[in-house]
């Protein structure tokens, strides 16, 4: 590939007297069957991203305020969803998947839903009391309008790929990839395809630390690498992960976030989960990135995993334009594929981007600081009677 054609600089000034090119994923992808990577470059400034889909690995920070007198929060909840309190006196922290302890289908996606709706919660707190502290309980409806922070702080969103799932036992599993049919007769997949925000950045060239990101309607930042970051993962012929690899953690005022790009949601006999509409804007720096933008689904491949099994084995792999075409050849027959994220919201959320960045309402700048490109995932290890490692 050739050397830099355009810096952030130049690309960022285009913006500014609104001479830049912005494009979805999907455009690129389309632009790509006529264009040469090299003829893009030149023609495309920006690529915008989207996807909306479940990431468990969501929670909300909140800071209530001080009554008087003053309360240390130990133990509190939400609507009756627990909420941990051992940050500091009046600050919580809910995570999406906690659940209510009487309503299966109810938890703390559904709070932090009611929140950004601008709902009342019902907040019940209680602790020891201190000298400084005296006060052992209070009670309260809050809003958005009453609380001082809310701050979503997710540790793993945006999941670079994920494998599809199947269950090839002969009774139904229901999982986070929601109801798998026994004897394979569906497939689940996850993934947005060519609209997938790291998938039009495999390598992470401009994306790091401190890379403004669309979360669930507002700006947010790129607070470091994802839990379970992983580069080691096997790679197609395109440089794009077989499987789950890159994951992005996310950072950004709530209050700001709307209802359209946030949704609860409760997977059956599994539990609550959060829905999250997110994007990147990625700079066409060169030929290398414009090949990267304008991957196309028939060339974005992924491992279709057996949840029956233990370790969820890879049984064959797949392209997500089969993915998305209803169905999949698997083990002799027909199995039909059904995808958990919303295409529909994803294709929205790349246009309002791109109608974003067009206005200069969303900053394209570099990282702070790069990705580790050598990171891997390690699994947890049971003990055996005499505490070593089985």
């Amino acid at each position: 590939m050739s050397d830099k054609t355009k810096s952030w600089e130049e690309i960022n000034a285009k913006l500014a007297a609104g001479e830049a090119v912005v494009v979805t994923a999907e455009e690129a992808a389309l632009m790509s069957e006529e264009c040469t990577p090299k003829e893009l470059a030149k023609k495309v400034d920006v690529v915008t991203t989207g996807t909306f889909g479940a990431m468990c690995s969501s929670g909300m920070f909140i800071n209530f305020g001080h009554p008087e007198p003053p309360i240390r929060m130990e133990k509190l909840s939400l609507d009756g969803v627990p909420a941990y309190g051992g940050i500091a006196a009046v600050d919580a922290y809910i995570g999406a998947t906690e659940v209510h302890p009487d309503m299966s289908n109810f938890g703390g996606a559904h709070i932090i839903e009611n929140l950004v709706s601008g709902k009342e919660v019902f907040l019940k707190a209680s602790g020891k009391g201190t000298d400084c502290y005296p006060r052992k309980g209070f009670e309260a409806k809050i809003s958005k309008e009453t609380i001082n922070e809310m701050i979503l702080a997710n540790p793993r969103n945006a999941y670079q790929n994920y494998p599809a799932a199947c269950n090839s036992s002969n009774k139904t599993l229901y999982t986070y990839m929601g109801t798998l049919l026994p004897g394979c007769l569906n497939v689940n997949y996850s993934t947005s395809g060519c609209l997938s925000p790291l998938l039009n950045d495999p390598e992470m060239r401009t994306i790091g630390v401190g890379s403004p990101v669309f979360l669930a309607g507002a700006l947010a930042s790129v607070a470091w690498n994802g839990t379970q970051f992983n580069t080691k993962k096997p790679k197609n012929k395109h440089g794009i992960p077989l499987s789950n690899a890159a994951t992005l953690m996310l950072v950004g005022n709530a209050k700001e976030m709307s209802r359209e790009w946030l949704r609860a949601a409760y997977f059956e006999h599994y539990g609550v989960s959060l829905y999250l509409g997110v994007g990147l804007a990625i700079p066409v720096l060169d030929e290398d990135m414009a090949y990267r933008v304008s991957i196309k689904n028939e060339d974005i491949e992924t491992t279709v995993c057996d949840y029956s099994q233990e370790g969820h084995p890879g049984l064959l792999t797949s392209n997500y334009a089969i993915l998305r075409s209803g169905e999949i050849e698997l083990r002799n027959r027909r199995a039909r594929t059904a995808p958990l994220s919303s295409l529909k919201k994803a294709r929205e959320l790349a246009v309002e981007l791109k109608r974003l960045v067009l206005s200069n309402s969303f900053p394209l700048s570099p990282p702070t600081m790069a990705f580790s490109s050598n990171t891997d995932i390690k699994a947890l290890l049971s003990m055996d009677q005499k505490g070593r490692p089985s």
